[in-house]
């Protein structure tokens, strides 16, 4: 004859699943240009969208004759991969970022770098007359807004 122990429910607090425990992927950075896009009817466009890029993204414009000829148009294409709008224009492609003023096009490949590489737009900076160290989002937005 077999006997068959009755043992009392075990209560167990309830786990956090890995995917609770993880923060929530960000995938779109909003940006404020320093300068701005000037379109053909001489709008200027500040704001926009930039997104994480993917393998594809970087590997796709290696393909692409005007990169072949020159690896500095590298920078151009894969921009146009990634930033999804400026101002109101929702189809960037290379002719748009090749017309940005150069400092908004540096202020975009830092951008990239920031948020493909270390998974943010923040940067640590120095008042240059008091010396007092900061931080700062160079994604750009508004005073006061996080």
């Amino acid at each position: 004859m077999r006997r068959v122990m009755a043992s009392a429910p075990v209560e167990e607090a309830p786990a956090a699943t890995a995917a609770e425990a993880r923060p929530k992927l960000r995938t779109e950075f909003a940006f404020e240009l320093p300068r701005g896009y000037v379109d053909d009817e001489g709008k200027v466009h500040h704001s926009g969208v930039m997104r994480l890029a993917t393998a594809r993204d970087e590997l796709i414009p290696l393909r692409d004759d005007r990169v072949r000829e020159n690896s500095a148009f590298l920078t151009v294409v894969l921009l146009a991969r990634v930033v999804t709008r400026i101002g109101d224009l929702t189809d960037i492609h290379a002719g748009i970022i090749e017309n940005l003023f150069a400092s908004d096009l540096a202020f975009l490949q830092d951008m990239y770098r920031r948020i493909n590489s270390e998974g943010h737009t923040r940067a640590g900076v120095a008042c240059p007359e008091c010396g007092h160290s900061f931080v700062v989002d160079v994604a750009g937005g508004r005073l006061g807004e996080s």
